[in-house]
């Protein structure tokens, strides 16, 4: 009997061969789920589209423009959470190992570190810049275990890390941005 072009489509996105459907759907739906919290939390902290006021655990509250770039970042983070979601559900879908818990273990601290990272919001830079740096060294843990997996899974999350790199580089020089002369008190 013919494979059903749609499962073969599927089983090739997903790394899902010999894998049952209520498996794959189980994964997909803790994969989007994972995702989908990091979202609602960087939504629930998002910055007004007014000036808001920006703070580094040391330093007194100073008004920080939102520059346009921002729209820029908006548009990036979509497609960057699309292929992190995929990466993770094609390593839920490999077989059983212990390098695939462990991937998996540290997709999931990835997870929860974007979560943090976003519940941190551009108000609290300190806490939001050493967020960003733990998550660079567990999302570059991850494309390592996950190469050993799945090396596609791996090539997914690759770009990820070059935009948190480059995000810290950002955040970084927010955080050491001297105070303009209208600081609030």
């Amino acid at each position: 009997m013919p494979e059903n072009p749609v499962r073969g489509a599927v089983d090739s996105l997903a790394n899902s061969r010999g894998r049952s459907t209520q498996h794959i759907l189980i994964g997909l739906g803790l994969a989007v789920g994972a995702v989908a919290i990091s979202a609602l939390v960087a939504r629930l902290n998002a910055p007004p589209e007014d000036n808001y006021e920006a703070y580094s655990d040391y330093d007194a509250p100073m008004v920080v423009e939102i520059e346009p770039q921002s729209r820029v970042f908006a548009k990036v983070w979509p497609p960057l959470f699309m292929a992190l979601t995929l990466s993770g559900l094609r390593i839920w879908n490999a077989p059983r190992s212990a390098a695939r818990t462990q991937a998996l273990t540290l997709w999931g601290a990835v997870q929860g570190l974007n979560a943090a990272w976003m519940a941190l919001g551009p108000k609290r830079l300190g806490g939001q810049l050493a967020t960003a740096i733990a998550s660079l060294g567990t999302a570059a843990a991850y494309v390592w275990r996950a190469r050993q997996v799945d090396p596609p899974a791996a090539n997914l999350v690759a770009p990820y890390v070059g935009w948190i790199g480059f995000a810290n580089v950002l955040s970084e020089g927010l955080a050491r941005r001297p105070a303009p002369a209208h600081t609030m008190h």
